[in-house]
């Protein structure tokens, strides 16, 4: 798959209001309140001679929430944040030294309620060939890339369901060489794959 093949997939537009209740009544199975905070992930596919890939980082363990877990870069909104599109892309400069002028922006992925009470909002950018990264170390131990082509095949995807409140929750699980991709961070990848079915 060419990178413009990727990019028509996408367009960039915030879930409106009624999109985000769709969202919420199929993906969502934990309820938000008011103490909920937003947040802001970016899905880098980056392209490589070889093909697309995906980045993911390794959480320091030292986070207070999901220390050492696989995640996008990303996190919670700041009250000066423009846009929860500055915050993904602010977000992704501090933990790995992507400049925004670096990343094309091509759309939104469905919401996510996580279990620690963020609204998750992913955000899918397409990165050129990069040649180093410049991790912050007091956010990420390390940094990987998974080929696009791994998760696009639906046998490399796991689901296994979890009851919590009285309500069952799938629990998404991606397993790729060494690393375990699984939670929000594999639901969303799953969302991603949606695009190519």
């Amino acid at each position: 798959m060419t990178p413009e093949q990727f990019s028509s997939r996408f367009c960039l537009t915030l879930p409106t209001d009624k999109e985000l209740g769709n969202t919420e009544a199929l993906r969502s199975r934990l309820v938000a309140n008011n103490t909920t905070k937003n947040a802001a992930v970016l899905v880098p596919i980056i392209k490589r001679p070889s093909g697309l890939t995906l980045l993911f980082t390794q959480r320091s363990q030292n986070m207070r929430h999901h220390p050492g877990q696989v995640s996008f870069p990303g996190g919670k909104e700041d009250p000066d944040d423009d846009s929860l599109q500055y915050t993904a892309l602010r977000e992704t400069f501090e933990e790995v030294g992507i400049d925004n002028d670096q990343i094309t922006t091509l759309g939104w992925l469905p919401s996510f309620q996580t279990i620690s009470n963020f609204k998750l909002y992913p955000l899918v950018g397409l990165i050129e060939n990069i040649n180093q990264l410049t991790l912050n170390p007091a956010e990420v131990d390390s940094a990987f890339e998974v080929p696009l082509s791994h998760f696009i095949q639906r046998g490399n995807h796991q689901i296994i369901k979890s009851t919590f409140n009285n309500v069952n929750h799938p629990i998404h699980f991606m397993p790729y060489q060494d690393k375990l991709i699984w939670g929000v961070t594999a639901a969303i990848i799953d969302q991603l794959i949606l695009h190519f079915e």
